[in-house]
């Protein structure tokens, strides 16, 4: 018989419901710890043990040494077996659960690499994979020193937030210092790099012993950084597969992922193809699925459930067992998702034969398409993307912090 493992899974932002529901159909008993404000969110309840909650301080933040405390507590009658992020902004307080208890899994020398900027961008750099050209902020003469170097514009972001959260671009070496002085005492949590126009994509896979062996790559028709920091309609879409850029790009997503030390986990990473060269340059990379719901894109085309296949791969490593990937269609799939004026919105808008998800959620409208022909894909989110511009679209100002 099968020993029951016990998964604490961490996540502080409401998602990760699918994993844990694959977890608890895998046999393994489920704990999960998230923000008590989060309580009363439509948690996957009936595959969850145990819920642990943690208080948010006055600044957002979470005490980590309060985490330790009550974990302890908790492990005189619990064994866990296994610590899982499921957001970005838990990677490092799982990596360091795991080596304060010394529980086996990702600790915290490798965990900042899918997590710190600046880390990713010096360790790609080393490995030889063709990053921006980028700066500390710790120094004033190295900041000097690549304002010589560097052609402006530039982007200034923090090492350790997610998505566009709290970048600002800069367009001469004046702005840039009167950022690194407006950020005071905080310089040391933010990082510099040349912005370099061009085509983003993201690489979402699962890897199982070192090795990447399910990839899908996408290219954003709209980036994130463009819908928070200018408004629009965020819109992605799978590459050709087969193609010269999905080849370069699982290339390139394997050498980063060697690189940082990846041993079993989803990851989502992007890369950006430079205008000027037509070469692939590392952005950054996360040891999870990606979100804004590019795991049900991915599903679309793939058949490919990233939450629950991750999470029969943490079990399966937990137990020494193989782990065998369903059978991957190879379709094209695209998602749009916006802020709307109306809380609620018909999701008929849209209504091809191609649609295969629409999103249920006050004050935003979304939809994926899925077909065996990439052009079609392409033609229905233009339609759809005109249709939102017309009647529905909305824009918010980026905030300084990621919201719940």
């Amino acid at each position: 018989m099968t020993k029951e493992l016990t998964f604490l899974c961490i996540s502080t932002y409401f998602k990760g419901n699918e994993f844990l529901r694959a977890c608890k159909q895998a046999g393994n008993r489920v704990f999960l710890l998230t923000n008590k404000k989060l309580e009363h969110r439509p948690w996957a309840r009936e595959a969850v043990d145990e819920f642990f909650y943690v208080e948010e301080k006055p600044d957002g933040s979470i005490d980590i040494q309060e985490i330790i405390l009550g974990l302890g507590y908790a492990m005189r009658s619990r064994k866990i077996d296994r610590i899982v992020a499921l957001d970005d902004f838990d990677v490092e307080k799982a990596a360091h659960l795991r080596e304060h208890f010394r529980i086996p899994g990702m600790g915290q020398t490798t965990g900042r690499l899918f997590r710190d900027k600046l880390a990713m961008r010096m360790k790609a750099e080393e490995a030889g994979i063709n990053v921006p050209l980028f700066s500390s902020l710790f120094n004033d003469n190295d900041v000097f020193e690549f304002t010589q170097k560097v052609q402006f514009p530039c982007v200034v972001k923090p090492r350790s937030e997610a998505s566009a959260t709290g970048i600002r671009k800069v367009h001469n070496s004046e702005q840039l210092w009167e950022v690194v002085h407006y950020l005071g005492e905080r310089r040391p949590e933010y990082l510099v790099e040349q912005f370099r126009p061009g085509d983003v994509y993201h690489v979402d896979s699962l890897t199982v012993g070192g090795q990447p062996i399910f990839t899908r790559c996408s290219r954003y028709l709209s980036t994130p950084m463009e819908v928070a920091h200018g408004g629009g309609v965020f819109r992605s879409m799978t590459v050709e597969v087969g193609s010269e850029e999905d080849l370069a790009l699982k290339e390139m997503n394997e050498q980063v992922l060697k690189a940082f030390g990846m041993k079993f986990s989803a990851s989502h990473t992007e890369f950006i193809r430079d205008h000027a060269t037509g070469k692939f340059i590392f952005l950054e990379t996360a040891s999870r699925v990606g979100g804004a719901h590019l795991a049900e894109m991915v599903e679309a085309a793939t058949g490919i459930n990233l939450w629950r296949e991750w999470a029969n791969i943490e079990t399966a490593m937990a137990r020494n067992l193989e782990y065998t990937l369903p059978e991957v269609q190879n379709m094209y799939a695209g998602i749009l998702i916006s802020l709307t004026r109306q809380r609620y919105t018909d999701p008929m808008i849209f209504d091809d034969t191609e649609v295969c998800w629409r999103m249920d959620e006050e004050f935003h409208v979304g939809v994926i398409v899925k077909s065996e022909s990439q052009e079609r894909v392409k033609e229905l989110l233009d339609k759809y993307a005109q249709v939102v511009f017309d009647g529905y679209h909305a824009s918010a100002p980026v905030p300084d912090k990621p919201t719940n």
